[in-house]
């Protein structure tokens, strides 16, 4: 049984409580962690699934309620728990949101009508194209143009790196429209996938399987309507987009630290070494206590930079920042050692803690690499100096 001692801290509400209860029991009951063949497939049904049980309410405004907002979290426990139960459960999960994250928070109510009432309800998948061949954390500079012409805009260039490529049903997409150079320059527009002049020009293979794609854009035609937002505000769109899901992949990293830190525990007291459990030897516990101490200090990074965000704070670029690097360097740390303790079942393929090991690396590069997040928590900090 992972541990659930970190609901009892003042960062929660009984509604998160109970929502930690409630997805705790319908995921034993409805995920698996393991090798899902056809991952294309897997993630399909894993959002149809997802969408059933009411669990991709929470990845986007409702169309229905002018008041409602994204319950960072709620966001939060959803992919720890998620994430410790499957990887690819967690991914299929964190695609709706951030996929149609610019809808959510600046979206028509007609644009939040048409898609987010599909994606909350698991009937269409979503993608977030941003990162580009020549632009990955330097999101200004893009390089796919956006000309104006007539009542609409003709989309030219590629995108690359797209979670969902090749299987999405909605793509948000940022293009440079041209009102000023760099970040000042760039909108963001709703692209269906079967809009014409929109192909997959490449499937990328990843070492944690999962629908990644090459995205070619070539006298692809949308409405002026498919704007979110006015023109050039896409930087700012997107910036307040990762400063929402930001802390979502920290509590990601933490939900795959804390099923590293269960199965090294239950490793540990059940396998015998020079006749005593493994969990007797200073070193084995040396590991289970750097663990332990790592998962709770990175869980507090997440949960209060959830809680600042849902207290109403305009920004938390740098809290997020903060929770994101310490809690995905953290579990990969975490991960390393409980494979140590696993010995030659660690690096077995199909193992869990093989898997996790693959999983995790990503994290800790994607929405912002680590090390940019330094940059993003060093500027701030001598700006408040």
């Amino acid at each position: 049984m992972p541990d659930r001692s970190f609901l009892d801290w003042p960062f929660f509400e009984d509604r998160h409580r109970a929502l930690a209860d409630a997805l705790e029991a319908w995921a034993a009951a409805n995920i698996r962690h393991g090798d899902h063949g056809d991952v294309d497939a897997a993630c399909r049904e894993l959002v149809a699934k997802l969408g059933e049980g009411g669990w991709l309410t929470h990845s986007a405004v409702d169309p229905e309620n002018a008041e409602s907002g994204l319950d960072v979290r709620s966001l939060c426990i959803i992919r720890e728990t998620l994430a410790r139960h499957d990887g690819l459960a967690d991914f299929s999960f964190a695609m709706q949101g951030l996929g149609t994250g610019a809808i959510s928070l600046f979206g028509t109510p007609e644009q939040k009508r048409e898609w987010l009432t599909k994606t909350r309800a698991g009937k269409a998948l979503s993608a977030f194209a941003l990162s580009e061949p020549k632009s990955g954390s330097d999101v200004a500079n893009l390089d796919l143009a956006a000309r104006e012409d007539g009542d609409s805009y003709v989309l030219d260039g590629e995108k690359t790196w797209i979670s969902n490529g090749g299987i999405a049903d909605v793509y948000t997409v940022f293009a440079r429209t041209g009102e000023g150079s760099g970040a000042k320059g760039i909108s963001v527009f709703i692209v269906p996938a079967d809009t014409p002049g929109l192909s997959i020009a490449e499937r990328l293979e990843v070492i944690a399987p999962h629908p990644l794609a090459r995205l070619a854009f070539q006298n692809c035609r949308v409405p002026k309507s498919a704007m979110l937002g006015r023109p050039g505000e896409g930087f700012r769109i997107a910036m307040s987009v990762l400063d929402v899901f930001r802390s979502t992949v920290a509590a990601a990293a933490l939900g795959f630290a804390r099923r590293a830190l269960d199965e090294s525990i239950a490793r540990s007291t059940s396998r015998e070494l020079f006749g005593a459990p493994m969990s007797e030897l200073q070193m084995v516990q040396g590991h289970i206590a750097d663990m332990a101490l790592d998962i709770d200090a990175a869980a507090l990074l997440v949960y209060r930079a959830a809680w600042l965000k849902d207290s109403g704070a305009a920004r938390v670029s740098r809290e997020a920042a903060m929770a994101k690097l310490y809690a995905t360097d953290r579990a990969q740390s975490v991960i390393d050692k409980a494979v140590q303790i696993h010995g030659g079942d660690g690096v077995r393929k199909g193992s869990v803690v093989e898997s996790l090991y693959r999983e995790i690396r990503a994290l800790r590069i994607y929405e912002g690499a680590s090390d940019v997040q330094k940059i993003i928590i060093a500027r701030q900090t001598l700006a408040r100096g």
